[in-house]
């Protein structure tokens, strides 16, 4: 469904010079803001796109979606190009964007959808008949005769959802579309994604500074930074690669602040201690049977290194 390959976007910007003549006489300098990125996404794949601020995600969006020409490199999107057929593209994929609204703020969601059956060429009564199975499938009822400007934004964002799958597009592009909602709404925006997807093989390519949004929607995950992909990894395969230390909290009955540990300790404070142990290096069962010479031991917690740290420790390696 998507292939992109050596995808290259190079820009022009000001050159930072001090003085006077940097105003009067300004200089430009190219910068590359994606390089040589190559990946392929299968129909009904759910992927994650993940990098810090100015990594390249959106340069890259933008190109996929036919909003930027790219300065080499190719793209196929649904066996379409995108820049130069971005009107039929346009037919085979749906867009949200977080932070943006596609309905008409003074309007009902419903006059909307009406809207894009209009502008999507589709007959008003199949409109209608895909308006009512969504509306039921999301269960939005009460919602959809009300102004969006009256919607929580919860109700909002399931609304914009509903709106970007009335013509059916193979695949969808998410940005953030969690962003700002209570934990609540964001489990059923997940769910409701992954509903999508499991009953229409949509292809979801999502961008998000939300691990969970990453963990419970995506198959696999995609990290770009610097303008260049450095994992592509399904989430499994990153978890079992680099998600295999353990963070172990032990509870002593007395103060051990003072005690020197022949183990490497992450912190000490009062009567507990925190370590990290590596599983492929050495057992949990091990690791504790030496820290029980310190000590009387009241109480052990373990817990796994989660997604989000995982990244991030990626991120500042890749620094």
């Amino acid at each position: 469904m998507i292939k992109v390959e050596n995808l290259c976007k190079t820009f022009e910007r000001p050159k930072k010079k001090k003085g006077l003549m940097s105003y009067l006489k300004p200089e430009k300098e190219k910068f590359e803001a994606v390089k040589g990125v190559s990946f392929q996404v299968n129909r009904g794949e759910m992927v994650a796109f993940v990098g810090p601020n100015g990594a390249g995600k959106s340069t890259t969006i933008k190109m996929m979606t036919g909003i930027v020409h790219p300065t080499s490199g190719r793209v196929d999107i649904a066996g379409l190009d995108p820049t130069t057929q971005r009107k039929k593209l346009a037919y085979k994929i749906g867009c949200l964007f977080g932070q943006k609204s596609g309905l008409w703020m003074h309007l009902p969601a419903i006059d909307t959808y009406k809207l894009y059956g209009a502008i999507y060429d589709i007959d008003e009564e199949i409109v209608m008949k895909r308006i009512n199975e969504l509306v039921e499938m999301f269960d939005i009822q009460e919602i959809i005769n009300v102004p969006v400007r009256k919607l929580s934004l919860g109700q909002r964002m399931i609304c914009e959802i509903v709106g970007i799958l009335i013509h059916e597009p193979e695949i969808i592009f998410l940005d953030e579309p969690t962003i700002g909602l209570d934990i609540v709404v964001k489990e059923k925006v997940r769910e409701l994604i992954k509903e999508i997807n499991r009953r229409r093989k949509t292809t979801v390519f999502l961008t998000s500074h939300d691990i969970s949004d990453v963990e419970k929607m995506c198959d696999r995950v995609i990290i770009i930074d610097k303008g260049t992909i450095i994992i592509d990894e399904s989430i499994n395969k990153l978890k079992e690669k680099y998600m295999r230390e353990k963070i172990i909290t032990i509870t002593y009955e007395e103060n051990i602040e003072d005690r020197t540990f022949d183990y490497d300790v992450d912190s000490k404070e009062g009567n507990k201690v925190t370590i990290r142990v590596d599983e492929s290096k050495n057992s949990v069962a091990s690791v504790l049977n030496e820290f029980l010479k310190y000590g009387k031991v009241v109480d052990v917690e373990s817990k796994s290194v989660s997604l989000e740290e995982v990244i991030y420790d990626i991120y500042t390696k890749q620094g």
